[in-house]
């Protein structure tokens, strides 16, 4: 109770200021006529600020389970870090959030929150990080279980998290100018916005953007559950339905001032219908509220100086301790220590659409060549199949290891000597920019966010067609070109030195915000 009095008491303060800036410029002059505009500048300065609100489902350093979360933590930051903007995140209060961030949690107090016949709580906390306030939505029948997804009542869970970023806004005194969704799981909020809220006043400035990180996720349920699940009146069936099912993404997309998508290739190709997965019609309906920016990355934490996980340190001056960290992969899976023969490797989760069928299709031809492979990763079973199969038939050659493991990611970024992403799409992709800064040159597919970031012969090489034999001319292109040291050695430089900071995505995203607020 007391921090909700003492949110509510900066109301006043705030609107006391200017009475006094204006009494204090009656008279011609005063001995304390300095201090007063002193004082309005700052006061002034402050109310300057633009007020983001981002809402997702997931975010680093709490809780991740792919890029989404990464997105999350660090654009916020860098947004923060420009002074431009008061940046602050909501988010699950999910029972697996790390336990290292859960107890040091502020708790604000706790509101009820509507969603059609329901009547649920809600609790609120709060935690400041890099100059950025995260809250979080506490509900134990929603939150309190395992992972982030995968339930039958996902529907209804994310309708009450969307509902209830909404709800906490007078709770905390805190009205965005622009209220940044995030994927399905957050697009009932700018849904809610400009419908159910859309004539309470204090709203009715608010802007929605409304980010695609991966449009194959759309959020598609049974149109019977309009009204008593997602409390969406029929008046605005229009919005949401979308071959005869609710499809909360294209409702996000019709409702927001603006909507992205993480790479500007990908902006492009979700137009077309064989990237978007049925919803290309409205995309083009919409292409004028369209924008692509390119994700970055954590190039802090993403550092081969200073990373904590690798055998030994190096930098894009001085790659010599890269043959170490060679050495000692090679060691750990058991592969033989040859420090001339290339190692090629894939993180990647085990599905098909990451170009798995082009790599089961070449492989065996790959590995008669003087080459080691690594894949890291976990998904599909015949995929996990078929790679430990590879590890038995040329344990010499081929290692699989059929698991999710960060600190084993690094010391394979770091290891290796190429990098395989042949991806069918790829709406941004972070593992070729992670691989770029640790000297590891990508051989990629031009899709999405692997297109905008990879350069041939820049920082690493590409191949258009989805075609194994394709993909294996331009691998094998990579491995005789690393027979020369001295070019490879530059190349590895270049990719080194490539700025895949999170600076110029925000400078986008903060034009892109200022000219939703014209």
């Amino acid at each position: 109770m007391a921090t909700k009095k003492t949110v509510s008491a900066s109301e006043p303060e705030t609107a006391v200021k200017p009475k006094t800036t204006k009494t204090a410029a009656k008279p011609k002059a005063t001995a304390a006529k300095p201090k007063t505009v002193k004082k309005t500048v700052k006061t002034t300065k402050t109310e300057e600020k633009k007020k983001i609100l981002f809402v997702a489902s997931e975010a680093t350093p709490f809780i991740a389970t792919g890029g989404l979360a990464e997105v999350i933590g660090s654009l916020s930051t860098a947004l923060a870090k420009t002074g431009k903007f008061d940046v602050r995140v909501v988010i699950p209060l999910f029972s697996d959030i790390k336990k290292e961030y859960k107890d040091k949690f502020s708790y604000m107090g706790n509101i009820y929150v509507h969603l059609a016949w329901r009547n649920q709580y809600c609790g609120v906390f709060s935690y400041v990080k890099d100059g950025v306030t995260f809250y979080f939505i506490d509900n134990e029948f929603y939150f309190k279980r395992p992972g982030c997804y995968g339930y039958y009542d996902d529907g209804e869970r994310f309708a009450f998290f969307s509902r209830s970023v909404l709800e906490i806004m007078p709770f905390l005194n805190f009205y965005p100018d622009v209220m940044h969704c995030h994927d399905w799981q957050a697009a009932l909020a700018a849904i809610y916005l400009k419908t159910n809220y859309c004539f309470r006043e204090e709203y009715q400035f608010i802007r929605a953007l409304f980010t695609i990180h991966n449009i194959e996720y759309q959020g598609q349920y049974s149109m019977d559950l309009l009204c008593d699940l997602f409390d969406i009146h029929g008046s605005y069936r229009y919005l949401v339905e979308y071959n005869n099912c609710i499809n909360l993404m294209k409702g996000a997309i019709e409702c927001c001032e603006r909507f992205s998508t993480v790479s500007p290739r990908y902006a492009q190709e979700i137009k077309d219908p064989y990237f978007a997965h049925g919803l290309d019609k409205i995309i083009r309906n919409n292409e004028f509220k369209l924008t692509g920016i390119l994700n970055g990355i954590d190039d802090v934490g993403y550092s081969c100086e200073h990373d904590e996980h690798l055998f030994a340190n190096f930098s894009a001056e001085d790659f010599s301790n890269k043959a170490i960290c060679k050495k000692e992969l090679q060691d750990m899976l058991n592969l033989p220590q040859k420090p001339d023969t290339p190692i090629i490797a894939m993180v990647t989760r085990l599905v098909s659409h990451k170009g798995l069928d082009l790599v089961t299709n070449i492989i065996e031809e790959l590995l008669k060549d003087d080459i080691q492979f690594i894949v890291l990763g976990t998904g599909d079973s015949h995929f996990e199949r078929y790679f430990c199969d590879l590890t038995k038939r040329y344990p010499d050659k081929f290692s699989a290891n059929i698991v999710f493991n960060g600190d084993l990611s690094r010391k394979i970024y770091s290891g290796s000597d190429i990098f395989l992403m042949p991806s069918k799409s790829e709406p941004c992709g972070l593992s070729q920019m992670i691989a770029c800064r640790y000297g590891t040159i990508p051989v990629v597919r031009e899709t999405g966010g692997l297109y905008d970031s990879i350069k041939p012969l820049v920082n690493g090489y590409t191949f258009a067609n989805y075609n194994a034999h394709d993909m294996l001319y331009v691998i094998r292109e990579a491995v005789s070109a690393y027979k020369n040291k001295e070019e490879w050695t530059k190349l590895m430089k270049r990719a080194a030195t490539t700025d895949f900071s999170w600076s110029h995505s925000a400078k986008e995203y903060e034009n892109l915000y200022f000219d939703m607020l014209k």
